[in-house]
């Protein structure tokens, strides 16, 4: 295997479609406009509701609800409010089934999965014209928590249309996946993925140029990135101050545009930080400044644009979460919707940032009840 350019360098490693107006919102904040939303159709108990995962640059938004019965929706909402509701077919319609929209490419198509009635995950990719074409990758199991998973990131979908993602085998185990622009599919693992049920695996984001990032849980279910490059080779890294525990150690998430990584690190006390792993194997690591520091709290970015600007979320001291979003310069600017809750594990979680730097994301009230929204920046 290729020894990773920056990884040698760890001392320097510093159905028909519905289309329906919803429910908005807008208030302005100290030089931002936030617009929150809910999907016709979106249920209002407790976990029920609308997650905005992607935004284009257009202002469009996609994402996915929870109804009265807790099934899922795929939805895209134009910039004026104008949602269309769609189905995988094949989509299981009873409680925690049905369909998620996760990425967006900038000529329209989308990605994610649903889950069918026997709680089996599949792939899918919608065209700009509505037309869903379903896949599963080759050796993905079936039956509850098996499938294929598109899943959990805006980054999953390149201009070309590759898709990548991960699937989920008979023993439960995970494997990389890689579909091209004509629907072949190539599965990959990263050398020393673990061979145990949730380990393996999991590839996260695709650059425009067909290399893919993600992570992969080793024997010990200790976590470490890995880059595969657009010719299949994979090369592995971990950052300095990344935990060596189950679940601690280096997250591989996001390209930024001059080639380098984006990602989390969770370090031996199991809080979360920020990084950016440039080409040249340079790290920046950051934390909001508010973001807690104790267990399971501290900073998730989860988006990064053409710009090099990155958006995501933080848990504080007292596991309330709020977005941000860092500019190609290193500020780091916190926020909350209005109506997004105080209580534990409540508030503010943030997907993905558009090139003019407008960021979507959803919120959970003071009731559990998911929200949509888009941050608009401020004008010139």
């Amino acid at each position: 295997m290729k020894s990773f350019y920056f990884a040698k360098r760890k001392l320097l490693l510093v159905p028909a479609a519905i289309i329906l107006l919803g429910l908005t919102i807008s208030t302005k904040l100290s030089a931002q406009t936030i617009t929150t939303f809910d999907a016709p159709g979106a249920g209002t108990g407790p976990f029920q509701g609308t997650s905005a995962l992607d935004i284009d640059q257009s202002g469009r938004t996609i994402g996915f609800f929870r109804d009265a019965n807790s099934v899922r929706h795929g939805f895209i909402r134009s910039k004026d409010g104008i949602f269309t509701i769609f189905d995988a077919p094949g989509a299981g319609t009873a409680a925690n089934q049905g369909t998620r929209a996760y990425s967006t490419n900038s000529s329209g198509s989308i990605t994610g999965h649903f889950t069918d009635s026997a709680n089996t995950a599949h792939g899918y990719v919608r065209s700009n014209q509505g037309v869903i074409t379903v896949f599963d990758a080759p050796g993905a199991g079936t039956g509850p928590t098996r499938g294929t998973f598109p899943f959990n990131s805006p980054n999953l979908i390149n201009p070309d249309g590759a898709i990548t993602g991960y699937y989920v085998d008979s023993a439960g185990v995970r494997h990389g996946f890689l579909r091209d622009k004509f629907g072949v599919i190539t599965t990959f693992d990263a050398p020393g993925a673990g061979t145990g049920a949730d380990q393996g695996t999991q590839s996260f984001a695709i650059s425009p140029g067909g290399e893919t990032t993600g992570f992969y849980f080793d024997a010990t279910s200790a976590v470490h990135g890995f880059l595969r490059d657009a010719n299949g080779l994979i090369t592995t890294f971990d950052l300095p101050g990344g935990g060596t525990g189950p679940g601690e150690g280096t997250f591989g998430g996001g390209f930024t545009p001059n080639g380098g990584i984006l990602g989390v690190l969770i370090d031996a006390n199991f809080v979360n930080h920020g990084f950016l792993l440039d080409k040249d194997g340079a790290v920046t690591t950051f934390d909001a400044p508010d973001a807690g520091t104790g267990f399971n709290q501290g900073t998730l970015p989860w988006g990064v644009n053409t710009n090099g600007a990155t958006t995501g979320w933080y848990l504080d001291s007292a596991n309330v979460l709020h977005g941000f979003v860092r500019d190609q310069h290193g500020v780091l600017t916190e926020f909350d919707p209005p109506g997004a809750g105080t209580g534990p594990f409540q508030g503010t979680n943030v997907y993905n940032i558009a090139p003019n730097g407008a960021v979507a994301g959803f919120y959970l009230d003071s009731n559990n009840v998911f929200h949509g929204f888009v941050r608009e920046p401020a004008g010139p």
